[in-house]
């Protein structure tokens, strides 16, 4: 009976013990499952991480290089506006040195207008002097009769009369020196010397104006010697001022001022 009651009790031991192995076991193939489950886990969440790691690399060479610019647009933009305001600066001194040398020539420009009306007052004075100086000198001259239906008119005897004639501007005058047998233009006409006797002061000359011939023969000294030439006929003017023992004669020939002069004349 007691061995009997052992071997149940062995029995109830062994089956025991199996059943505490089989359970043992089976707990342990489930945490090696859970354990490798895990490790599983582990390898893929580093795995996440170093691609989390990386893209914050990534991300953050970006953002580097992003504000590595930015700062460079901003240093640059900060050097523009020193520059524009070292312009600006330079363009206000400019415009002050400007404004004073402009003061200056306002002053000074002011005292030459100054000058300038003393100076005019002084012309006013000299112009009005010479307008009566020159219509004395008028007075003074010869009138004469000339050789063409008694015509008279103012003549000049020598060089000073014939500048007052010139300054009086109501005709042309271009002066000539002719030689016996020569054929000379004087303004728009051509004259001749045929003959001069300097003992008697007389001469005898040949005009020649619109393909015709006028000859002035046995004439005086300061005689005006009249003709009619141009397209609109007009009066023209010869005086002989000097007869010189050489064949030679001078004096001057005169026209109206609307008549026709040589372009050379640059009238």
């Amino acid at each position: 009976m007691a061995s009997a009651a052992a071997i149940a009790v062995a029995l109830l031991l062994g089956l025991g013990g199996l059943i505490w192995s089989y359970t043992l076991n089976t707990k342990l193939t489930a945490q090696q499952t859970e354990l490798s489950d895990a490790k599983a886990q582990n390898v893929s969440m580093q795995a996440k991480l170093r691609e989390t790691d990386e893209r914050l690399n990534v991300a953050t060479d970006e953002l580097k290089t992003s504000l590595g610019l930015t700062q460079k647009q901003l240093d640059s933009r900060a050097q523009e506006l020193q520059q524009r305001e070292q312009k600006v600066e330079a363009s206000a001194a400019r415009l002050a040195t400007e404004q004073k040398q402009t003061a200056q020539q306002v002053t000074a420009v002011s005292s030459a207008v100054t000058d300038v009306k003393t100076d005019v007052g002084g012309v006013k004075t000299d112009v009005a002097k010479t307008q009566s100086d020159l219509a004395s000198a008028v007075t003074q001259l010869t009138t004469m009769r000339g050789d063409l239906n008694g015509h008279s008119s103012l003549i000049a005897r020598n060089a000073e009369e014939l500048e007052v004639l010139k300054h009086k501007g109501d005709r042309n005058y271009f002066e000539f020196t002719l030689v016996k047998g020569q054929k000379k233009p004087v303004g728009t006409v051509s004259l001749e010397l045929k003959k001069s006797d300097a003992k008697k002061s007389k001469f005898t000359l040949v005009v020649y104006a619109d393909d015709k011939e006028y000859e002035k023969k046995d004439r005086n000294l300061n005689e005006p010697l009249q003709f009619y030439a141009g397209k609109d006929p007009v009066l023209f003017e010869i005086v002989v001022n000097s007869v010189s023992g050489k064949n030679t004669v001078t004096g001057y020939l005169s026209s109206p001022k609307g008549a026709p002069v040589p372009a050379a004349t640059g009238r």
